[in-house]
């Protein structure tokens, strides 16, 4: 389900009702703080449905099936035919310590995996993970994770709050929370597989860091200049004329492994200096890149995933808030919209995305999920069913 203008009380009413009909293994839910407060949305589920497993977060948009929306809601639910799931909540993520966020994520892989039936090849585990985006720690928590899931798969999205940059939320059945990361176990026994793409390659504009504090993402200096200036003039701006339009449509890029991975800015600073999306450390050679055609790039990813689980019933997860106002930017939201109703993926407008062990920038990732046997009707119809 899915509202632009629902109460949280009708939204609550509604996904009552839904629960009530069907037997759902998870309702993961992406909202926006500014229209529902979570605290009253995690009572008012609790009150209306106590048996409903759910996870979720705040947003800086969402996607539906009838486009791109602001200040909403989608409710995803996972039908128990075909989805088990189990949460680990690791509180104040950012201070646990990275052998702590292993081990914790090693003893839930574990107690899941002993809670299923003895898998087959119809079987396929993964996790998703939803974190503070607020909190710089995106990249500790998530290899940390890595290593404890041990070769599970993971998918992730950094929590938004409209852009506003104050303060994230996430929830899980009894809490709501702020400065959290949401580990969800889930197996599948449809076709999927997970997915991430950009569209970005690499010009011959290269800004190497030269004055930083890592801590808080801040890069003071692109090649001993001041960093909005160096990074102003490789992409043929004024410093004065930066804003979250321009840091969307001219990204900077990391080699890493092979693939260029986005290093988003997120804020022009006084001092000139520009804070990141993702960390940052001195020394880093960033490449100014050029964008080959978000629809075109994302179509040509969808299809592949096509050809290796054939058709797509659903796919969800995570579209950076920097692809949709690069969109608007370029004029192409509508096109966007549509390839994104025509395969059917719905999401949220992430600070950022989390892929196995990488956090990364301005993205398309999630998971596709192929057609159940034709016999036993259509994951998405009760998915993302009738909007309030």
């Amino acid at each position: 389900m899915w509202s632009e203008t629902a109460s949280t009380e009708q939204l609550c009413g509604v996904m009552g009702d839904i629960a009530e009909q069907h037997d759902i293994a998870l309702a993961i839910i992406w909202f926006s703080a500014t229209r529902h407060e979570p605290e009253q949305l995690v009572s008012g589920l609790q009150q209306r449905s106590p048996a409903l497993n759910f996870c979720g977060c705040s947003t800086s948009g969402e996607v539906t099936p009838d486009g791109m929306q602001d200040h909403g809601v989608i409710a995803i639910l996972l039908p128990a035919r075909w989805f088990v799931a189990s949460h680990t909540v690791l509180q104040d993520a950012a201070n646990l310590g990275m052998e702590n966020i292993a081990r914790n994520t090693a003893e839930h892989r574990q107690r899941f995996l002993d809670s299923l039936p003895q898998p087959d090849d119809s079987h396929t585990q993964f996790a998703l993970l939803l974190i503070d985006g607020l909190s710089y720690s995106e990249e500790t928590v998530t290899v940390a994770i890595d290593r404890g899931l041990d070769g599970i798969p993971l998918i992730g999205g950094s929590a938004g709050d409209d852009l506003r940059f104050e303060k994230t939320w996430q929830i899980c059945n009894q809490q709501a929370l702020s400065g959290a990361a949401i580990l969800t176990l889930i197996d599948c026994r449809l076709p999927c597989k997970l997915f991430t793409n950009n569209n970005f390659v690499p010009t011959e504009h290269k800004l190497v860091v030269t004055e930083a504090d890592p801590d808080l993402r801040r890069v003071s200096e692109f090649n001993a200049e001041p960093a909005a200036v160096a990074y102003a003039n490789a992409i043929g701006m004024k410093q004065e004329e930066l804003d979250a339009g321009s840091f969307a449509s001219y990204s900077v890029i990391i080699r890493y492994g092979g693939e260029y991975y986005c290093r988003s800015i997120q804020q022009l600073n006084d001092d000139m200096s520009l804070t990141f999306f993702c960390a940052i450390d001195y020394g880093l050679v960033m490449t100014v890149a050029r964008s080959e055609g978000m629809e075109g790039s994302s179509r040509q990813a969808i299809e592949e995933l096509e050809q290796d689980i054939g058709a797509i019933d659903m796919m969800f997860g995570f579209d950076c808030i920097y692809r949709k106002l690069d969109a608007l930017h370029r004029q192409t939201t509508h096109r966007i919209a549509e390839l994104y109703r025509e395969k059917r993926f719905v999401g949220f407008n992430t600070y950022g995305e989390q892929y196995n062990s990488m956090h990364i920038n301005q993205t398309f990732t999630g998971i596709a999920i192929g057609v159940p046997p034709e016999s036993d009707g259509d994951i998405a119809t009760l998915s993302v069913s009738m909007p309030t």
